[in-house]
């Protein structure tokens, strides 16, 4: 990222950008950072944008080969393509030959590293992967944009923001700027602000069903359920994200078995450590064996409803009626 700062504050930009990784925020705010810095006057005779896959890489290339017209530099902006995932040969060629007045853009969610365009793409450009950013990143960008708007806010309640939130940027974005409205003529953000205003993200529904579960309050954990169909989330994904969330407890009792660190277990999980300390409460509850046998039951419930032998919103509410039951399950 750092290297793409670079280019844009000296003016010497590579042939070829290629963006791509899971952290959609960044790769967008820096997708709009080039574009801006290589076309600053808007010019729409000298800049082309591309998007989805089945681009017809004939014309593609004959676009390259057109000379800006009245310009310095022909910029083309390519989206989703594809062309990191499949072979595209004729282009992976073609980039060994780039026009000096030419600079691609392309932005992918997925890359095949082993590909010949991520390759060539190497050899005359710059490569940039945008990771999903740590908890202590996200807690000094988003305390950093409340600052900006002169508010303040506790740790404890900025890990609650991003336990409803989820680690995506863009999305903590949008909370926080509700929050700031939302706390207009105060300078401190608190946990009852968020709670009022902020919206849970699916993945954070489902682990609030996971501690209704847990602690045995199967009203609450039905309501939950309830909650999501009636917000359209599909039962099997509702299914497969509760089965995630079971591994995970078994993973931390497993871990914890071993005598790992909650710090350790939060990289091998890939979450942020106070979202480890969530599970390792939750996973107090059960033995190694019944999360074992949990996760059995969450692989035959998903079979059932593929085999049609069980309707897929009556399968996750006999789990989550089991799970929840006061009798220990098994």
């Amino acid at each position: 990222m750092k290297s793409i700062q670079e280019d844009i504050k000296t003016g010497n930009f590579k042939q070829a950008y290629l963006l791509y990784g899971e952290e959609a925020y960044l790769k967008q705010q820096y997708k709009h950072n080039l574009e801006k810095a290589l076309n600053p006057d808007g010019d729409t005779m000298n800049f082309n944008h591309y998007e989805g896959k089945g681009i017809d890489i004939r014309q593609l290339i004959d676009l390259c080969e057109t000379l800006p017209f009245f310009a310095d530099r022909r910029v083309i902006l390519l989206e989703d393509t594809g062309f990191f995932k499949n072979k595209c040969e004729e282009l992976a060629d073609y980039m060994k030959e780039l026009p000096g007045y030419l600079c691609m853009i392309f932005v992918e969610s997925e890359v095949d590293k082993r590909s010949r365009m991520y390759k060539e793409v190497k050899a005359c450009g710059r490569i940039t992967e945008f990771k999903g950013q740590d908890e202590k990143t996200l807690m000094r960008w988003a305390a950093g944009l409340l600052g900006k708007a002169g508010k303040k806010i506790t740790q404890r309640d900025m890990e609650l923001l991003l336990t409803k939130t989820g680690t995506d940027m863009g999305n903590l974005r949008m909370e926080l700027e509700k929050l700031i409205c939302y706390t207009e003529g105060r300078d401190v953000v608190t946990g009852q602000d968020i709670e009022e205003i902020c919206t849970t993200q699916t993945t954070n529904r489902i682990f609030d069903m996971v501690r209704a579960v847990t602690e045995k309050n199967q009203e609450r954990a039905l309501e939950l359920y309830y909650d999501l169909l009636t917000l359209k989330e599909p039962p099997m994904r509702i299914l497969f994200l509760l089965a995630k969330q079971y591994r995970q407890l078994l993973q931390v009792k497993q871990f914890g078995a071993a005598g790992l660190a909650q710090t350790e277990m939060a990289s091998k999980l890939g979450v942020p450590t106070f979202a480890v300390r969530n599970i390792v409460s939750c996973a107090r509850a059960y033995s190694i064996s019944e999360l074992e046998q949990a996760v059995r039951d969450f692989v035959d419930a998903e079979e059932s409803v593929k085999t049609g032998r069980l309707e897929d919103k009556l399968s996750v509410e006999l789990l989550i009626i089991k799970y929840s039951s006061k009798k220990a399950a098994g």
